[in-house]
């Protein structure tokens, strides 16, 4: 069956994508690890020994950086509805973070403890409709910032992905009121042409 003309466009810019490139050179998983690099290295989110979670991990770019960063003496939770590979440093339940009986499995895990920070790169699957996706978009990030409430620490860090549109300053209004600090980044390896920004929030008021 031929592919499409966008299917065959995408192939063609995923192939001779630089990130794509350099993650298969440096063993990562997915191009998006170098988002979270980037952002690290300008925000100093993650260090030796914290607790991170990460939501919506699959494949585990983003936990296989926060696996290295936080050593031997620290620990990821990554959470999925699709199954994720074992990471080094990196624990992983399979489900929906929003469901009861995994919401216990983070809470046992945690074993009374919180999270230092919280880190999420999900996007909702693309159905062309763009007030569709940009709903769905906003509403993931409503569950993450339920996650973070229940389980960040008091002074934690939350960084998360958000396209750009219709609730999103809503959106980043309502973060506003939950940490001391909210910025904007836009990494190098995030496409020029995409809406998608990333979130930083520090300083979780509890």
């Amino acid at each position: 069956m031929a592919r499409s003309k966008s299917s065959a466009n995408w192939l063609s810019r995923h192939v001779n994508d630089p990130f794509v490139k350099q993650a298969q050179r440096e063993g990562y998983r997915s191009r998006s690890a170098y988002k979270l690099i980037e952002l690290n290295e300008k925000d100093k989110l993650i260090r030796p020994g914290m607790r991170v979670m990460d939501l919506g991990s699959a494949p585990g770019g983003w936990s296989q950086v926060a696996g290295r960063l936080v050593g031997e003496k620290g620990r990821v939770l990554a959470t999925d509805i699709l199954p994720m590979d074992e990471l080094r440093n990196v624990d992983f339940i399979q489900g929906d973070f929003t469901d009861e009986a995994i919401v216990q499995r983070v809470l046992d895990w945690l074993g009374g403890e919180k999270f230092d920070l919280i880190i999420s790169d999900i996007a909702p699957n693309i159905s062309g409709i763009e007030s569709a996706d940009q709903g769905r978009s906003i509403w993931f990030l409503e569950l993450a910032l339920d996650t973070v409430r229940k389980t960040l620490k008091p002074g934690g860090a939350f960084a998360a992905k958000m396209f750009q549109g219709t609730g999103s300053d809503q959106y980043l209004k309502e973060l506003r009121t939950h940490f001391d600090k909210v910025l904007i980044r836009k990494p190098e390896a995030s496409r020029k042409k995409s809406r998608e920004v990333y979130l930083v929030a520090k300083g979780f008021k509890g």
